[in-house]
Parts: structure tokens; C-alpha cells; sequence
């Protein structure tokens, strides 16, 4: 019988979370801290890395030798928080370079660190990944097609590495939440989440074996949304955007 999931306890784990620098990730770091977990945590230039009590490592997702690097000097780890992110507000008709960029960094940068690092949870006796994919997974709005589209190919990267990491006993859980408070939307003026409730959420659902956690209620009803008629979304769209250039 294949293994997919079970409950995980983050105390006394042993956690890495990519892009920790600032944002989601520091709150990610201090979190699995305060619950009693070793962090390793890693950014581009770990000068960035603020928090006391982590373990600073350095790790570019898009460069296959950090990644490679990071997986060595942190051999110990069984739980992978996947974190980094890029938001470039890119079209796909637009910037090419841009929706690559986010591309590169959302899902290949993302699957290079899983690849890394299925084998250090092998190992150390299965653990858990937590992907951090995003509303957009489900939804593209004008604007961010591209980061939806990387954000979409996250979250099935989540639901085909968990049938492929099930024999090794390893939770791939995939996390959707919409707009957060954090540097990524700095100077977006529209209503933004507490990234503090969003790692709590993501966090508890990782110990309680989930598959998904759907952070917030926006996000659920999107989801929801996905069994509907398509135009549906875009008349909703409509109404959104004409509201906010009255």
C-alpha cells in the first residue's frame, strides 16, 4: 500500500524554508521555531537572514548548483517549506522575459529544490514538503497571468510529487491563500490578509496530514468556482475592476 499522508509533528523537526529573507518566509522561520523546530533558513544573500535562533544558509532556487549545495550542508532536514516566490506582474503577451522569470522561479526553481531534496527526507524517514502556491493557482487576473500560470503549475506539481513521494513516506501539501500583507504586493492598494494566519493555517495543516490547506475564505470560494461555468468568473471579474475605476 502506497503511503500519502499521515500527522506530522513539527516539534522537534528539522525544516528548511526557501526564501526566507523577508515576507512569508521570515514568518514561515519564526513560526517553526516557536513550535519547536531546528530551521535552516535560506535566501540568495543570507546577510538577508534577521531572525535569531536559524540556521542561515544560502540558496538561489534558479541556480542548480545552490540548490545542490543547500541540500548537502543541510542533510538533516525532513520537513521542506518551498516558499520562494517571484511576483513580477507580468502578461503573458507581454514581457516574456518576465513570465519566465516568474516561471523559473515558481515552478522550476520550486521542483529543483523538491528534487534536491526527496532524498534527504528518504533518509531521514519520509516528512513533509509544503508547497506555497497561491488563489492564482485558480484564477488569473489582469495583470498576473503569468504568475498564475507558474502558480497553477505549482499546485499540480504538488498533486503529481504526491503519488510519486508516497512510497517514501513523504506529506506533499499544497497551500492557497489569497492577498497577504507582505513585500511582495508593497504599493498594490487593494485588502491584504496577516501572513501570521496564513503560515498558522499552512503549519497546522502539514501536522494534520492534509493534502491542501485553503488559507482564507476568498480562496474557497474561488476553488469552489473552478466546478462552474468559466464566464461566471469573468463576469465577477468585471465587476471588480469597473468598481475600482469609478
Amino acid at each position: 500500500m502506497k503511503f500519502y499522508g499521515t500527522q506530522m509533528w513539527i516539534s522537534n523537526a528539522t525544516a528548511l524554508v526557501t526564501g526566507a529573507g523577508r515576507g512569508l518566509g521570515h514568518h514561515f522561520a519564526r513560526e517553526l521555531l516557536a513550535r519547536g523546530a531546528k530551521v535552516y533558513a535560506t535566501a540568495r544573500e543570507p546577510g538577508a537572514l534577521t531572525l535569531e535562533g536559524v540556521h542561515p544558509l544560502a540558496l538561489d532556487v534558479t541556480d542548480p548548483d545552490s540548490v545542490s549545495a543547500a541540500a548537502d550542508a543541510a542533510a538533516d532536514v525532513d520537513h521542506l517549506v518551498n516558499n520562494a516566490g517571484l511576483f513580477l506582474g507580468s502578461t503573458l503577451l507581454g514581457d516574456l522575459e518576465a513570465v519566465r522569470a516568474e516561471m523559473d522561479v515558481n515552478f522550476w526553481g520550486a521542483l529543483s529544490v523538491v528534487r534536491a531534496f526527496a532524498p534527504v527526507l528518504a533518509s531521514n524517514g519520509g516528512g513533509a514538503i509544503l508547497n506555497v502556491a497561491s488563489i492564482a493557482s485558480w484564477s488569473a487576473i489582469p495583470g498576473n497571468s503569468g504568475y498564475a500560470v507558474s502558480k497553477a503549475a505549482n499546485w499540480n506539481m504538488s498533486n503529481a510529487l504526491r503519488h510519486e513521494l508516497a512510497g517514501q513516506r513523504t506529506l506533499v501539501t499544497s497551500l492557497h491563500f489569497t492577498a497577504i500583507d507582505t513585500d511582495m504586493l508593497r504599493g498594490h492598494d487593494i485588502p491584504k490578509g496577516d501572513p501570521v494566519d496564513v503560515v498558522r493555517a499552512a503549519l497546522d495543516g502539514v501536522e494534520a496530514g492534509e493534502f491542501e490547506v485553503v488559507a482564507d475564505s476568498p480562496t474557497r470560494a474561488q476553488k469552489v468556482a473552478l466546478g462552474e461555468d468559466p464566464r461566471q468568473s469573468y463576469v465577477e471579474l468585471a465587476k471588480v475592476f469597473d468598481s475600482r475605476h469609478r
